[in-house]
């Protein structure tokens, strides 16, 4: 599900009518439409709640964009702006979606109620916006609240294996899921922060001077099998999840098909089957 949900959600990090939406809005630049878009489901917060619930930035990266964010445009501004540019890029990209939505929505929306927020503060704060009446739209913020409870899951499984949001960074560019520069840079660490994190790693025996340790593997594959234990649940209300699957399966094909989301990238999301 993870494989399907999340290319669908993260249009809005790469699709030009989303990053349009958020210049549009009154953000400024790629970092304070990322920042502020994603983030205001929370509210106008200061950059500390960013920086926990994200995980994995640095903190200036965070700071330079908020609380200033909020000085551009409200988060009530941003949250309409950013579904109806999601909706929209999903119509170019996956064509049959606007016919598909409307049966998708139900199955969805169940998944959503089922799914404790207890600890998941992301997800809560998505979970908690009125889904719209377009089905498309629907589709997208429902998608969206299942992608941050997995999201909101997985940092509380690296947390409590004692890594920090560099460390976590640098041990799946280690196990080959991201290009290590694509993560430093994306996640604005320097090559001497990185340089520190993977001597904290050797230090544990997760990586040595040839790459990820069998310890380490071993500790990367065990966070993933944990983190789709913890999501996996609200699944459960469904009678059939793997027909929700099947249904979702071609559009999130044209979405890797079109070229909007790269992959790899930094999301870690791999190509769909």
């Amino acid at each position: 599900m993870w494989t399907v949900l999340e290319p669908l959600h993260a249009v809005t990090y790469f699709s030009p009518e989303c990053l349009e939406a958020s210049k549009d809005v009154g953000l400024r630049g790629f970092w304070m439409g990322y920042f502020g878009s994603r983030g205001a489901p929370l509210g106008a917060v200061g950059p500390g709640v960013i920086e926990a619930t994200f995980f994995g930035f640095h903190p200036e990266r965070v700071r330079r964009a908020v609380p200033d964010a909020w000085t551009f445009a409200s988060p009530d501004g941003i949250l309409r702006a950013r579904g109806r540019a999601a909706a929209k890029a999903l119509r170019r990209i996956a064509p049959g979606i606007e016919d598909v939505a409307p049966d998708v929505v139900g199955p969805l929306r169940t998944v959503v109620e089922a799914a404790d927020g207890a600890g998941r503060a992301l997800f809560a704060a998505n979970r908690d916006l009125d889904v719209p009446d377009e089905p498309v739209e629907a589709l997208w913020q429902l998608a969206t609240s299942l992608r941050e409870h997995r999201g909101d899951g997985h940092v509380a499984v690296l947390t409590s294996e004692g890594l920090s949001g560099l460390q976590a960074n640098v041990l799946a560019a280690a196990a080959g899921n991201v290009p290590a520069q694509w993560l430093r840079e994306s996640r604005g660490w320097s090559h001497n922060d990185w340089d520190h994190a993977v001597t904290a790693l050797a230090d544990r025996g997760l990586v040595d001077g040839d790459g990820i340790t069998a310890d380490g593997r071993a500790l990367k594959e065990e966070i993933e099998r944990r983190t789709d234990a913890l999501a996996e649940p609200p699944f459960r209300a469904l009678d059939d999840p793997e027909a929700l699957h099947r249904a979702l399966v071609p559009f999130t094909r044209s979405v890797a098909e079109r070229g909007d989301m790269p992959f790899p990238n930094p999301i870690g999301v791999p190509r769909p089957d």
